[in-house]
């Protein structure tokens, strides 16, 4: 297994970091229901902001790298693994064994992606 570099890692985490940013942005409003839509909207504007000066830079390194199925695949799996705990987290709702179930043939999903050179 060759050694993971800057540009390995560094697309990662940007990555991890815009999902932060895009979760907030897309569901961090549902804990303030009482709010105005418009308002909600203008918020999630901004924090959407940071998430593509995250993004957009990950995925040009990552591109480097690793191939747009690949990057894409880390996007999704990195996405659900960030939602799943702002869910519990911020949310307070639970995650069940349906979840589990789906976020794990998600994960075999990845696995080919990364596995299945032709």
């Amino acid at each position: 297994m060759p050694a993971l570099s800057t540009a390995h890692l560094l697309p990662i985490g940007m990555l991890i970091a815009s999902n932060v940013f895009m979760t907030f942005a897309w569901y961090g409003h549902l804990s303030y229901k009482s709010t105005a839509i418009w308002l909600a909207i203008m918020v999630s504007w901004m924090i959407a902001l940071p998430e593509y000066m995250l993004a957009v830079p990950a995925n040009r390194i990552g591109s480097g790298v690793y191939s747009a199925a690949e990057l894409k695949t880390m996007q999704e799996v990195i996405t659900l693994c960030v939602f799943a705990g702002f869910s519990v987290l911020w949310l307070k709702e639970q995650l069940t064994w349906n979840h589990a179930i789906g976020f794990a043939l998600i994960a075999a999903g990845a696995f080919f992606i990364f596995h299945a050179k032709g």
